[in-house]
Order: structure tokens, then C-alpha cells, then sequence
């Protein structure tokens, strides 16, 4: 079970390429600033994760007109999701949770997947501006999406 709607959000700092490099994506930087909407997915490369992160880019105008921030969040590493996002023009910041820290922090674990170890579950969160949890959802399975109108429904609250 993701960690409950109404907790705190548990903090981080994760890395993201960039440019010129690895940058530091902490969530508190949006904490009194806009809300934060959180993907974790399990895997780069991989069909349905690439599906969903290239709808998320073409709707990013939706999240941001909403007052929102996406992030999503892989346990891949940041060079593996720099070229798998160069090579599906995916815009959306993503950040690696390389040691799943985050992904424990959170609740969401997958165990095993597909037999190779344990990667971060679908799932989403709404974060306010206050920095409390206002929508958390973990998906049946690897291959559902999350209910994207109930995130935006939590967003426009």
C-alpha cells in the first residue's frame, strides 16, 4: 500500500541528467510553490512505461496550467533514462532512485519484476503546496496506468 493520503511527503534529492551534466531534483523545492504530481514507474525501455511517460510530455501544458510539477521516478539510472528519453522525445523531469530510497520511503516496491529484482511500482501521488499527500495510488499491476482524471481531479482542488 503507497503511503497514505494526508501523510507528510517524505523528502528527497535524486538526480537527473542534464546538459551539462547531473543536476539535484529535491521535491521540497516546490513545497510553498506548486503542487507536485509524483510518477513512479517501473522500468526505461520498456512499453508501457514509455507509453505513459510520452503521454504525460504531450500533456505536460494540463499538469502545469494546474499549478503542477512532474516528476517521475525510476530505480534506472539517470544516463539509462537520459537515453531512453532522448530517444522517445519524453520531456518530463526524470529522476533516479538508483538505491529505491525513495521508492521505500513511499511504499511503492515491486518485488520481482518479470524475475529481475525489485524495481518501483506504477503508481502516482498529488502532493500539495503544503507539502501533504492528497492523492496516492498504486496500480493493480505493472501494466495498469494510474486514473490520471483523479490526479488531475485532486490537482484542481
Amino acid at each position: 500500500m503507497p503511503i497514505a493520503i494526508g501523510s507528510k511527503a517524505p523528502d528527497f534529492t535524486l538526480k537527473s541528467k542534464a546538459a551539462d551534466g547531473l543536476k539535484d531534483v529535491t521535491l521540497s523545492a516546490n513545497f510553498g510553490q506548486k503542487q507536485t504530481v509524483l510518477l513512479f514507474f517501473p522500468l526505461a525501455f520498456t512499453g508501457v512505461c514509455t507509453q505513459e511517460m510520452c503521454d504525460i510530455t504531450s500533456g505536460l501544458s494540463a499538469y502545469a496550467s494546474l499549478g503542477a510539477d512532474v516528476i517521475a521516478i525510476s530505480v534506472d539510472s539517470p544516463f539509462a533514462q537520459e537515453a531512453w528519453a532522448k530517444a522517445n522525445k519524453i520531456t518530463v523531469t526524470i529522476v533516479s532512485d538508483l538505491n529505491k530510497t525513495v521508492t521505500k520511503a513511499y511504499d511503492v516496491v515491486f518485488p520481482m519484476l518479470a524475475g529481475v529484482g525489485d524495481t518501483s511500482a506504477r503508481a502516482a501521488f498529488v502532493i500539495g503546496k503544503d507539502g501533504v499527500i492528497k492523492y496516492a495510488e498504486q496500480t493493480a499491476t505493472p501494466k495498469d496506468l494510474p486514473n490520471f482524471a483523479a490526479v488531475k481531479a485532486a490537482l484542481a482542488q
